[in-house]
């Protein structure tokens, strides 16, 4: 990386908040999914070189709108303002420079999500500029196929579901549960009852209980064993109480919902989560969930990053974790997503089960696919006077 030119000053952003129809719901213990957004953004310096990024829009539900406006209209100034030196001092910097704005509106996760989208895209153009996959640019170990799991299975399809995934080469599966307790336990146990040898069944509450209803659905379990249980309380939850879950029989997973690397810092030194998974459109972009993921490992956990979005910031968290190495799997949500699946088919990117990063500079993204969907596109270009 020491002979890849890294400073960049942005003359032109294009922001894209995209919305598609599904046909069925994407049902979660907090709300339910009545089509797929996204927010893909796209920066271009003064040599010509771009680069793309993508912001969380799943919730609320007129999202991905907001964010595009938020971008445009808020953030594009302080970005227009300056040269940087490297898409780490863009993300610091601009963490810095909206944290007032954050506490003015009481809206700091879409800020955060903005800006991991134009951190992202910082690094797809340096990695693009020195013809490198951002994988090799971050870590020249870096893994050329990385491990998977499916997810975004709900509860009550995941028979059928499980059995699709399977066909499609996946060997662990994340089923999304946080509804009754006692009715939860019982159709796990009669999921992991069907797998096959070497299978992993993966549990999702969504934050859904309280610490007493996850002691029922893990007392419900009998001896089904768990790969792990993810955020089976609210994030914030009292630290001891997370302690008292962790002592139980199935690792828990969480991070999607953590931002800053103090709090990721806390996290591990309460030793609750087994499974760390930062989320490259929420926080952090590829500058703060990569340095998380190498202190994730340095503490002896798995990192798996979090995603369930678009096609870009999939490519973005495949790349971190091809970088980062461990033991970790990519979350490859197998709900329809033709703002996922238009940037390449999953069963195209599998090999045996594993994800193909491939040798295209950068995310290898050249543009956006051609997908009939309602898309609102804003942009803005630097003025003589930024």
């Amino acid at each position: 990386m020491d002979d890849i030119p890294t400073a960049f000053r942005i003359t032109r952003i294009a922001a894209f908040a995209c919305r598609v129809p599904i046909e069925t719901p994407v049902v979660t213990s907090f709300g339910v999914m009545r089509d797929r957004p996204a927010v893909f953004v796209r920066i271009e310096s003064d040599d010509g070189a771009f680069g793309w990024g993508e912001a969380f829009a799943n919730w609320p539900a007129a999202g991905a709108e907001h964010r595009v406006n938020l971008l445009i209209s808020d953030i594009s100034d302080l970005i227009f303002a300056q040269s940087w030196p490297g898409p780490a001092a863009l993300f610091r910097g601009l963490s810095r420079a909206t944290h007032i704005r954050m506490l003015q509106c009481g809206e700091p996760g879409p800020f955060r999500q903005v800006i991991a989208a134009l951190d992202t895209a910082a690094w797809d153009l340096v990695a693009r500029r020195g013809g490198l996959p951002l994988a090799r640019l971050l870590s020249a170990d870096a893994a050329d196929r990385i491990a998977t799991y499916a997810s975004g299975i709900h509860l009550d399809a995941a028979p059928a579901a499980i059995t699709q995934a399977r066909a499609a080469g996946f060997t662990a599966f994340k089923v999304k549960i946080g509804f009754d307790p006692a009715e939860d336990a019982a159709k796990i146990r009669a999921l992991a009852a069907g797998l096959s040898p070497g299978e992993r069944l993966l549990t999702d509450a969504n934050q859904a209980w309280n610490t007493g209803q996850a002691e029922r659905f893990l007392a419900g379990l009998g001896d089904c064993a768990l790969g792990w249980l993810e955020e089976p309380i609210a994030v914030d939850a009292p630290a001891a109480d997370w302690t008292r879950l962790a002592a139980g029989p199935v690792p828990l997973a969480g991070g999607e919902n953590i931002a800053g690397e103090a709090d990721f810092d806390a996290a591990l030194t309460l030793g609750a989560l087994s499974y760390l998974q930062p989320d490259v459109a929420k926080w952090g972009g590829v500058s703060g969930c990569f340095a998380v993921a190498r202190k994730i490992l340095a503490a002896g956990r798995c990192y798996c990053p979090h995603f369930l979005g678009g096609g870009i910031g999939l490519a973005a968290s495949a790349h971190i974790l091809a970088a980062a190495g461990g033991d970790g799997m990519l979350e490859v949500d197998v709900n329809p997503n033709p703002l996922r699946d238009g940037f390449g088919a999953i069963e195209g990117r599998l090999d045996t089960g594993r994800w193909r990063i491939g040798s295209q500079p950068g995310l290898g993204i050249e543009k956006l696919p051609q997908i009939i969907c309602e898309t609102i596109t804003l942009s803005r270009e630097a003025s003589a006077s930024d």
